[in-house]
C-alpha cells in the first residue's frame, strides 16, 4: 500500500506543477491586460486633456482689440509685401569749421588797448574795425580790422590791457559752410566712395541734411586706424555747429526682398521675434524668421506671407495683454 501512494504522488506532482504554472500565467496575463487598459486609459485621458489645454493654450495667444480701442493705443496695421531694402554703413564723425574760413586777427606791434567794439557772437564784414590799439613806440593809434566775413568766436582782448604778443585778438568764422570729418574704417573702405550720398544725422530734435562725399584720406592715421571722409555743408542756418558730434549714413546696397517688415513692428516673446498678424479670431503673434536688416526695415523669411495684415507699430500693447493672460488677470477684450 505504501508503494502505491508513493507511485501515486509520483504520478500526480507534474500535473499539479503544470496546473500551477497555467494557473500562474493566467493571473499574470490578466495583471498584464489590466495593467495595459489602464495605460491606454491614462493616455486617452492626457491626449484628451493635452488637446483640451493645447486648445485653451491657442485661445489665449490671441488679443482682441476694437478699432476705438486701437486708435485709443496708438496701434497702427500694414499689409505685408515686397520692398526694397536699404544696407547702410554708419560713420561716427565732427562738424568742422574750414581752416580757409577761419580768421585770426592780432595786434600788429605792442601797445595799449584804448577800444574794443565787438563781443562773441556779433557778426563782422571785412575792413570792419573790430578794436583801437594805441603804439607803444610812435604813442599813434592803428585799427584791428576783420580779414573776413564771418561770425567772431573767440575774443582774447579788453581795453586799457597792454598786448604784445599773438594771444590777444579775435577768432572770427564763416560759418555758412561747414565740413564734416567722418571717420572710415578698414572694413568699411570699400563701400565709401567720392561722390556718394550722404545723410547726416545729430539725434533726436535736429533734421538730417543729406550731402556728398567731396573728399577721402589718401592715409590711414596711425593712431585711430582710419581714413577721413569729408562731406560739406552749405546753408544750414545754424542748425549744425562746429564741434556736433553726427552720424553719416550711406547706402553701399540697394535690394529688392519679397517680404519687407519695419522694425517697429517686430516684439519678442519667449526670446523670439514675432509679429502680430490679424486673423479672424484676433491678432495672434507669429515666430518670424529674419534675414538682411537695416536700420528701419527687415527682411522676413517665414513667419508671415504676403498680404497678411499685421502689427507695424505699438505691438507692444498686445504683448502687455498676452503677459497679463499669464498672471492670471483675463485677456483679450
Amino acid at each position: 500500500m505504501k508503494n502505491i501512494k508513493k507511485l501515486n504522488f509520483k504520478l500526480l506532482l507534474p500535473v499539479l506543477l503544470f496546473i500551477i504554472s497555467v494557473f500562474s500565467w493566467q493571473c499574470s496575463g490578466n495583471k498584464n491586460t489590466n495593467v495595459a487598459k489602464q495605460e491606454l486609459n491614462n493616455n486617452e485621458h492626457d491626449e484628451e486633456h493635452g488637446e483640451e489645454h493645447g486648445e485653451k493654450h491657442e485661445e489665449e495667444l490671441v488679443v482682441q482689440l476694437t478699432d476705438s480701442e486701437m486708435k485709443e493705443f496708438g496701434i497702427e496695421t500694414s499689409v505685408a509685401g515686397e520692398g526694397n531694402l536699404q544696407i547702410h554703413v554708419n560713420l561716427p564723425g565732427e562738424v568742422i569749421i574750414p581752416p580757409d574760413n577761419l580768421a585770426h586777427v592780432h595786434p600788429r606791434f605792442p601797445g595799449m588797448v584804448k577800444a574794443v567794439y565787438k563781443e562773441i557772437g556779433d557778426e563782422v564784414v571785412k575792413g570792419e574795425v573790430l578794436a583801437i590799439i594805441e603804439s607803444n613806440e610812435s604813442l599813434v593809434e592803428y585799427k584791428m580790422k576783420s580779414l573776413i566775413d564771418g561770425t567772431i568766436i573767440e575774443k582774447h582782448i579788453t581795453r586799457g590791457e597792454v598786448v604784445e604778443d599773438s594771444e590777444h585778438g579775435f577768432v572770427i568764422a564763416d560759418l555758412t559752410k561747414l565740413w564734416v570729418y567722418l571717420s572710415v574704417y578698414q572694413k568699411d573702405l570699400p563701400y565709401v566712395k567720392i561722390g556718394q550720398s550722404v545723410v547726416i544725422s545729430a539725434g533726436e530734435g535736429l533734421p538730417t541734411v543729406k550731402a556728398k562725399i567731396s573728399y577721402i584720406s589718401p592715409v590711414i592715421d596711425e593712431i585711430t586706424r582710419t581714413a577721413t571722409a569729408r562731406v560739406e555743408l552749405s546753408g544750414n542756418n545754424n542748425v549744425y555747429k562746429p564741434g556736433l558730434f553726427v552720424t553719416g549714413s550711406i547706402t553701399t546696397t540697394n535690394i529688392r526682398v519679397s517680404l519687407s517688415i519695419p522694425k517697429t513692428a517686430i516684439e519678442t516673446l519667449d526670446n523670439k521675434p514675432v509679429v502680430f498678424v490679424k486673423t479672424g479670431e484676433g491678432f495672434k503673434p507669429h515666430e518670424i524668421k529674419i534675414g538682411r536688416k537695416n536700420d528701419i526695415n527687415v527682411e522676413v523669411i517665414s513667419g508671415i506671407k504676403p498680404g497678411d495684415v499685421y502689427v507695424s507699430k505699438r505691438g507692444f500693447t498686445l504683448k502687455a495683454e498676452l503677459q497679463k493672460s499669464e498672471f492670471g488677470e483675463g485677456h483679450g477684450h
